[in-house]
C-alpha cells in the first residue's frame, strides 16, 4: 500500500469535510450539450489523494436478531465520496461519517434515472484477513453501466484500490463467520441539477456497506418461481444488461404479484417463444440429462441479461472441473424447459447472483402448469459449484479471484 495512504489512514481527523461544489460548464443550448467532446484537462480518479474523515464515535454493532427485524438496513459508520464535473473530471476521494446527500430537487437522478450501481460482498477468512471477490470485474461491469447511460467512467484499478481503503476503514463490520459477509452498495449518481434530458455536467460516485450477519450455509428451501407472461423485465436493444435502478423499479409490481400468490421469484420470459432470460434479480441455470451426459445450461448474455459475476465465476468453474459435463451458454426455450421436465431430462435448476449466492430452484408455475424440478434441494453439479465458490471467496483455499485487503 503506498506510504501516503497509511499515513491518511492513521489521522484521526476531527474537522468536518468539506466537499466541493459540483462545477458547470458555460452550455450555448441543448444542441451544442449533446455534441460537445469532454475536455481533455479532466482529471482521472487517483485512489492516492484519499482523505479520511473517522467518526468520532462509533455505532454499535448489531446483533442478529436486530439486523433480522431491521429488514437488513444496518449501515456501517463510514462512507466513500468521490465527485465528477464535466468541466475538471474526478475530484479528491473521501471516506466521511455516513450520512445524507444533499442535492437540489432538480437533479437528473430524481427525473430521469440517471444512476447505475453494483452489489459486492466483503468477506473474513479463518485468519480474520477480509477479502473481495473478483472486485476489478464489478467494477468493469459498471463502467459499462455508466457508459449505457452517459454517466462518467472511471479507471478501474484505482476504484479497486479505493473499495480496500474503505474496506480497511469498516474491517470491524465484515462478519467474523465463515458464510456470512457485508454487503457493498457502490453507486454513481449524476447530480446536475438539469430539468432537460442530457448527459450531465456533474455526478456522484459513493460506496455504503449494509451490515446484514445472515449464512448462505445451509442452501435455502427450494425456491417457487412463477414465469410471468404478463411482464418483460428486458428487451433487445434496451438497457437490461446494464446494473440501473430503472431496471428493477418496474420490477416490483410483478414481483408483488407473484409473492401474494405464494412465489419467491418471478422467472422473466422474452418473445414469442417464451426465451429464459433471468431469475428475480439472478442469472437461471439448469441442468439436463442428453443422449451423450450432462449438460449445464444458461441463457447467454444479451441486452436482456445482467452480465452477473457468480454467473461468470459458475461458467469457469464449471469447465475447469466437472468433467463430463457439458457447459453451454445457449437459447433455453419454455418449451425445452417442460419437454425437459416431462421426460425426466430435467436433473436440477438453480440461480446465481451476488445476494443470494447459489439457489435451488423447487419448481416453476407457466400457465396453468406447475414444472417441478427433481430432488429437495441443490442437486449434485450446484453444489459442488456453490462449495468451489464458497471456498474461494471465504478464503479457505487460496485463487487469484480472493483479493486480499
Amino acid at each position: 500500500m503506498p506510504s501516503t495512504i497509511l499515513s491518511l489512514l492513521n489521522m484521526q481527523l476531527t474537522a468536518d469535510t468539506e466537499v466541493a461544489g459540483a462545477g458547470t460548464t458555460a452550455i450555448k443550448s441543448d444542441s451544442d450539450y449533446l455534441t460537445q467532446d469532454n475536455p481533455s484537462s479532466q482529471a482521472p480518479l487517483d485512489a492516492s489523494n484519499l482523505l479520511i474523515t473517522r467518526c468520532k464515535s462509533l455505532k454499535p454493532l448489531p446483533n442478529a436478531l436486530e439486523s433480522r427485524d431491521a429488514r437488513g438496513q444496518h449501515f456501517t459508520d463510514h462512507m466513500l465520496q468521490v465527485e465528477w464535473t464535466l468541466a475538471s473530471g474526478w475530484s479528491t476521494p473521501r471516506i466521511t461519517p455516513y450520512g445524507n446527500l444533499c442535492l437540489d430537487p432538480a437533479t437528473q437522478v430524481f427525473h430521469y434515472a440517471m444512476e447505475c450501481f453494483e452489489g459486492m460482498k466483503a468477506y473474513k477468512n479463518k485468519e480474520g484477513r477480509v477479502r473481495m471477490f473478483r472486485p476489478e470485474v464489478n467494477m468493469e461491469r459498471m463502467c459499462g453501466s455508466a457508459q449505457r447511460i452517459s454517466l462518467p467512467t472511471f479507471e478501474v484499478r484505482e476504484m479497486t484500490e479505493l473499495l480496500a481503503e474503505f474496506l480497511r476503514v469498516e474491517e470491524r463490520w465484515v462478519p467474523d463467520e465463515f458464510g456470512q459477509s457485508l454487503y457493498l452498495r457502490p453507486t454513481l449518481i449524476s447530480t446536475d441539477p438539469s430539468i432537460g434530458v442530457a448527459p450531465p455536467r456533474s455526478a456522484l460516485f459513493y460506496i455504503i456497506a449494509r451490515y446484514e450477519p445472515v449464512s448462505v450455509f445451509p442452501p435455502p428451501t427450494p425456491w417457487k418461481l412463477f414465469a410471468t407472461t404478463e411482464y418483460v423485465r428486458a428487451w433487445p436493444g434496451g438497457y437490461g444488461s446494464a446494473k440501473l435502478g430503472a431496471n428493477y423499479g418496474p420490477s416490483v409490481k410483478a414481483q408483488v404479484a407473484a409473492a401474494k400468490e405464494g412465489y419467491q421469484q418471478n422467472l422473466w420470459l422474452w418473445g414469442e417463444e417464451d426465451e429464459i432470460t433471468e431469475v428475480g434479480t439472478m442469472n437461471f441455470f439448469v441442468v439436463l440429462q442428453g443422449a451423450e451426459g450432462r449438460e449445464l445450461v444458461t441463457p447467454p448474455l444479451s441486452d436482456a441479461i445482467i452480465a452477473g459475476v457468480t454467473r461468470r465465476s459458475v461458467l469457469e468453474l464449471a469447465r475447469r472441473h466437472l468433467e463430463g459435463v457439458k457447459v453451454s451458454e445457449r437459447k433455453l426455450t419454455m418449451s425445452e424447459f417442460c419437454e425437459a421436465a416431462a421426460s425426466g431430462a430435467l436433473l436440477e435448476c438453480f440461480g446465481t447472483g451476488t445476494h443470494y449466492f447459489v439457489t435451488p430452484i423447487g419448481s416453476v408455475r407457466y400457465g396453468e402448469q406447475t414444472i417441478t424440478v427433481p430432488g429437495e434441494g441443490l442437486g449434485e453439479i450446484g453444489s459442488m459449484l456453490r462449495g468451489y465458490l464458497a471456498d474461494i471467496m471465504w478464503g479457505v483455499v487460496d485463487h487469484e479471484w480472493s483479493i486480499a485487503v
